[in-house]
């Protein structure tokens, strides 16, 4: 089974159907500026009521290291995504999460460039490089840049554009470790729809051959 990480929650009700439904995991955005920013409390109680087997996941952009500490330990974070422009040093001072860099693809993206974090991180998500925009496009990235992903070292985390009528043909093209998904299953910013997370998470049993 392809795993699915549903990002942008910013409540329990769509927390706890992501959980029922299957997902591997759900992501909390603590950066201010995002339409589905989430605070520290509110995110603390929905991370609460979570299943044990679901992995909450922290969202930051170029915050302080004391600040993504703190909101880590106080809102019981399994792992870290780091989505600016955080360096392999700074991603290696998390060594108790797992810890996620993004990466924004635009048409001249060099792969190379994720090589140096290899070491320092537990996986890479790559997300459609938009500008102003830090994630949540609705679109897709050329995945010809990425295809040769396996040879990344590390998990590869697909998102950008994600949704329930191409997330087949990403598994086929990419096989990735996870998909990422936001905008693909919401009525708005933030407030997922039942029935686009439901056909979502059903087309999520697949065959994978890694």
């Amino acid at each position: 089974m392809l795993k699915a990480k549903i990002c942008g929650i910013t409540d329990s009700k769509d927390a706890l159907l992501a959980a029922s439904l299957g997902a591997w995991a759900v992501g909390f955005i603590f950066y201010k500026k995002s339409k589905r920013f989430v605070g520290p409390y509110k995110a603390k109680k929905i991370i609460s009521e979570l299943p044990p087997f679901v992995t909450p996941v922290g969202v930051f952009v170029d915050q302080k290291e004391g600040a993504v500490k703190d909101i880590a330990e106080f809102c019981g974070l399994r792992a870290l995504q780091f989505h600016g422009d955080e360096t392999p040093s700074f991603c290696k001072r998390f060594d108790t999460y797992k810890v996620i860099k993004a990466f924004r693809v635009k048409d001249d993206f060099n792969a190379e460039i994720v090589r140096p974090y290899k070491s320092a991180v537990s996986a890479f998500l790559f997300d459609r490089h938009e500008e102003g925009l830090l994630g949540g496009t609705g679109k897709t990235f050329d995945w010809k840049l990425i295809k040769e992903s396996k040879n990344f070292g590390v998990p590869v985390i697909l998102s950008g554009g994600i949704h329930s009528n191409n997330v087949r043909l990403a598994f086929e093209e990419i096989k990735p470790y996870a998909v990422d998904v936001s905008s693909g299953v919401e009525d708005a910013p933030g407030k997922k729809s039942e029935r686009s997370l439901t056909e979502f998470l059903n087309q999520l049993i697949l065959p994978v051959s890694v």
